[in-house]
């Protein structure tokens, strides 16, 4: 399924769409949609595709798009999550290619213009755990450490040819002049003397993993890549001052954080407040009133007990993605539970509504992915209405399910097309109070029962 163009979002009866317009975007029901698929086409035309798009989600009722990583990566096919430049937006001639795969900088500017226009929010997915493909090596001193528990050393100490040396020429200090050195990186994965692939950690200089992390594999600090060590003070103001910057610039109004329990809390709680704080001290750069920042984290794990505990360290506003409940829905459109009433037992939303982003399908869990997660189809709109029309959470609804989905396995709209519908319902009627009708295993039910503003429900 090739996507030349986005097609038309609205639902197909034209009645509700017009009542829509009435009902501001500010609304009390956000919805976040990522706007971006694994294998959304590579021509470089995909933020003028969305600022075309972006009227039609506005007036459906999505408040908040999630852009995918919009920095210079690997090449001109990269979705970003292999950074090499955060600072490159698609403006400067590094890795064989101006723009980057999703566009240039001014498409990504046009777009944020229409958003601002629109009153729809950007948030930007941030890769701030490591760097990649750099300029040239240095040499390093490691230690070669168990895949399984990365705690454990597994040689004494030599060196390894590293790619560590980030000059960015091609921008020559615009926007900032930092480039990194194997002093600001604490582990890589590649030995290019040797031409061999493990986990090295560095060690020169009393080097270690960070600590508050998460305990995947022993130590979960090391991910891919060049792994940026935020025991050093410079890494970490580069850091703040980037998002600052890009914050400014591309006028946005939250952050995704990739891959949150591979580094430091203590630097996410940080650099997040630090962007709060920025964000109020700017007059809300975002034009959308007194907004907080919204900050998500992924931290792809299925024991709510380990997301709360890393909750715990962060700043009251933080969020997660509801992961255990991905998994409770994945189980039960695939038969495996059948007590619907036990939904949202064990999940995010559950233990803490404020502090949860729920999703049913994301870039990650597309067949082939690292997360794959299958749903069936059948149960899609069962999941999405549980998502979008009740009170708890805050749902994040996914490109491929409203656009479809292109590369080797090719998927049509979910719902029959008809999700906008949902969402659209979710910004009328889905308001006030919520009473409860889970007195089945096999069929559960809910209502809303309106507020001042929307009598209906």
């Amino acid at each position: 399924m090739e996507q030349s163009t986005l097609p038309p979002t609205p639902p197909k009866s034209p009645s509700p769409l017009r009542q829509a317009q009435k009902v501001s975007n500010e609304c009390k029901n956000p919805v976040l949609f990522e706007a971006f698929e694994w294998y959304s086409k590579g021509d470089h035309k995909h933020w003028r595709r969305l600022r075309a798009a972006v009227p039609q989600l506005a007036a459906i009722g999505i408040t908040r798009l999630w852009l995918p990583p919009g920095s210079k990566a690997k090449d001109a096919e990269s979705n970003g999550y292999d950074i090499y430049d955060a600072y490159d937006l698609g403006e400067f001639d590094q890795k064989g290619t101006i723009p980057t795969k999703w566009g240039t900088k001014q498409d990504l500017v046009d777009l944020s213009a229409e958003c601002q226009r629109q009153g729809v929010g950007l948030i930007w997915d941030a890769i701030l755990n490591h760097r990649a493909f750099a300029d040239s090596t240095e040499m390093v001193k490691v230690v070669e450490v168990d895949p399984r528990d990365r705690t454990i050393d597994t040689t004494p100490p030599f060196e390894i040819e590293a790619w560590t040396n980030f000059q960015f020429s091609a921008r020559r200090g615009k926007y900032s002049t930092f480039t990194y050195n194997k002093s600001h990186f604490n582990g890589t994965d590649w030995d290019q003397q040797t031409g061999k692939r493990a986990i090295y950690r560095f060690i020169e200089n009393n080097k270690t993993w960070a600590q508050d992390v998460g305990k995947l594999q022993g130590n979960a600090d090391y991910l891919m890549l060049e792994n940026l060590d935020y025991s050093n003070a410079a890494v970490v103001q580069e850091a703040l001052s980037w998002g600052q910057w890009i914050m400014q610039e591309v006028q946005l109004s939250g952050f995704r954080l990739d891959a949150v329990q591979h580094y430091s809390w203590r630097f996410a709680d940080m650099w997040t407040q630090h962007l709060q704080k920025a964000n109020k001290a700017n007059g809300n750069v975002n034009g959308n009133g007194n907004e907080t920042l919204l900050c998500v984290g992924e931290f792809w794990h299925g024991d709510v007990n380990v997301l709360l505990e890393w909750l715990n360290n962060m700043n009251p506003d933080f969020k997660l993605y509801d992961v255990p409940l991905l998994y409770k829905l994945a189980r039960l459109s695939q038969g495996e539970d059948t007590d619907l009433r036990c939904v949202f037992q064990g999940t995010l939303v559950e233990a803490r509504p404020n502090n949860a982003v729920t999703f049913l399908h994301n870039h990650d869990t597309q067949k082939d992915q690292a997360m794959y997660t299958p749903i069936n189809p059948a149960f899609t709109p069962h999941a999405h209405c549980l998502l979008l029309l009740r009170r708890a959470g805050h749902p994040c609804v996914f490109f491929g399910d409203v656009y479809g989905i292109a590369g080797p396995f090719p998927e049509p709209p979910s719902c029959a097309g008809k999700l906008p519908d949902i969402v659209l319902a979710r910004k009328l009627y889905a308001y006030g109070a919520q009473i409860d009708y889970f007195k089945s295993s096999e069929c559960i039910g809910w209502m809303r029962v309106g507020d001042s503003e929307h009598g209906d429900g």
